[in-house]
């Protein structure tokens, strides 16, 4: 009942929105002498935020037309590599007419990017896949909004997502690395685990990017929620049915106002000052600050409904019995044992200030897989990134997209050639990533880089922090404290918190 009520508001509002919209700018026109008037500016930018605080949403479009490989722009189309009923896999595909880009393009690496079906739609990655399209080639996961898929479409599990990320490493095939971002890191490490335990060839590498491997370490407002709640609670008061306008409609779904609910409870009063210095820009005439913020909403406030039995499923698996890290996950009957992995490299990324996975949350990934040499696992600290800003924004392409282009670029060569390269002297080595080997990282302290580079925190893996990873923790609390969750930058202070952190 409450989403048919949702779909009745939004759908009276609808032309309340449009007459915001036209109003604001018969009130800023050049050529309307309504924008001639006195405090025109004023009301204007009045209508303008009433606007954008009433609109629908919708799911933005990637719009990466060019990339830069070699110091050549070269053209970048979206492609369709798989359709799946709950989700496409989506190729970008470079052309060029250069010969040296040309021959630089061949010569690059697959990467599979795994997006979050969290809540907000894949091209909340656009920034990752623009900067990896400079280097690789790129494959992402789009989800589809479910009450878009049809009830004959069937139902979709965790353990669908799993096969689902199988089927698309095996069509890529065995050169890929895969990169998963927050919630994938979960389901991509059961889905390679199960793929060595079979025997079959595992991804060149895996990057894990601020996920709840072991949601119990370092728990956030988001963990304490899900693992105080009971899964009955979760069932009868967020799950609810697409109403009959929808192309699923009956589908049980967690819908994507809901989500957005508690992505905007987080941080209430951040927001708010967000679009009061929206408002302010208006008046200005800061047109910069202002498209900013409105990329960011539009970005941001665009979601999706995800499947009544894949969040619930998630709910238990990741942060109610821990099935991962306890050993008792079975997928379609077979156990989950990343022990098993041995030839893939890991690299793990963890932001500093990230509020919804905890420090030491992603790195709990190393002690699982036990089976990868030491020397072939890595791990970050992204020092100063929230959540997103270990994917998006100015310290991903400053900082963390420097660490995963060389670790890729280390291990992008067959095993032989990178068994050969990880035995050569430091300093002939290629590409060396500056994150440290998880097992240098728990012998010694903390260093700073060279050049400017921050202080990289490598704390023990044991739940006790060292004082590095203490003032990580520290930070962490704080910013709880201020709200809660989820996903996942100047619209001035969103980018702080809410968005996106740079």
């Amino acid at each position: 009942m409450l989403y048919q009520m949702y779909e009745t508001q939004r759908a009276l509002m609808a032309p309340f929105s449009e007459f915001a919209s036209a109003t604001a700018k018969l009130y800023n026109h050049p050529l309307s002498p309504f924008s001639h008037m006195p405090m025109s500016q004023r009301v204007s930018a009045s209508f303008d935020l009433m606007h954008r605080l009433a609109k629908d949403y919708e799911k933005p479009a990637f719009d990466i037309q060019t990339a830069q490989v070699g110091g050549v722009d070269v053209a970048v189309q979206e492609q369709i590599a798989i359709t799946k009923p709950f989700c496409r896999l989506l190729r970008f595909k470079r052309f060029t007419d250069d010969p040296k880009a040309l021959g630089i393009m061949k010569s690059q690496p697959n990467v599979l990017v795994v997006a979050p079906l969290s809540g907000h739609h894949s091209t909340l990655l656009r920034d990752t896949v623009k900067s990896l399209l400079q280097d690789h080639k790129v494959f992402i996961t789009d989800w589809t909004d479910a009450r878009m898929v049809p009830l004959d479409d069937g139902s979709f599990h965790l353990d669908d997502y799993v096969h689902y990320v199988q089927e698309f490493i095996r069509h890529i095939g065995p050169d890929v690395h895969v990169i998963s971002v927050c919630q994938p890191t979960v389901p991509v490490l059961a889905a390679v685990s199960l793929m060595a335990s079979a025997g079959e060839v595992t991804p060149r590498t895996m990057t894990m990017m601020g996920g709840p491997i072991d949601a119990r370490r370092s728990p956030t407002a988001v963990n304490n929620l899900a693992m105080n709640k009971s899964y009955s609670w979760f069932e009868n008061n967020v799950i609810y049915r697409v109403p009959p306008n929808f192309p699923g409609a009956g589908r049980r779904v967690y819908p994507g106002f809901l989500q957005h609910t508690g992505f905007v409870a987080m941080n209430p009063d951040r927001h708010l000052s967000s679009h009061y210095d929206y408002f302010r820009d208006l008046i200005r005439g800061d047109d910069d600050n202002a498209e900013s913020h409105r990329q960011f909403y539009d970005e941001y406030n665009a979601v999706l409904d995800m499947p009544a039995e894949y969040y619930l499923d998630t709910i238990k698996t990741v942060f109610q019995d821990f099935a991962l890290v306890n050993g008792t996950w079975f997928v379609s009957g077979q156990q989950v044992r990343p022990q098993d992995i041995t030839q893939t490299a890991l690299l793990t990324i963890e932001g500093e200030l990230d509020d919804i996975s905890g420090a030491g949350q992603t790195r709990a990934a190393h002690e699982l897989c036990s089976g990868i040499p030491k020397g072939r696992q890595f791990h970050y600290d992204a020092m100063g990134a929230g959540h997103y800003g270990i994917f998006s924004g100015r310290r991903w392409r400053e900082r963390v997209y420097p660490e995963v282009k060389a670790f890729i670029a280390r291990y992008a060569a067959p095993p032989r050639a990178v068994a050969e390269a990880v035995a050569a002297p430091a300093g002939k080595s290629p590409a060396q990533p500056v994150a440290r080997p998880v097992a240098e990282a728990a012998a010694r302290p903390a260093v700073k880089q060279s050049a400017g580079q921050e202080a990289r925190s490598t704390a023990k893996s044991s739940p006790k922090p060292t004082p590095d990873a203490k003032s990580r923790s520290t930070a962490k609390s704080n910013a709880r404290t201020s709200a809660k969750p989820t996903s996942k930058p100047t619209a001035r202070h969103a980018k702080a918190s809410a968005r996106p952190s740079k």
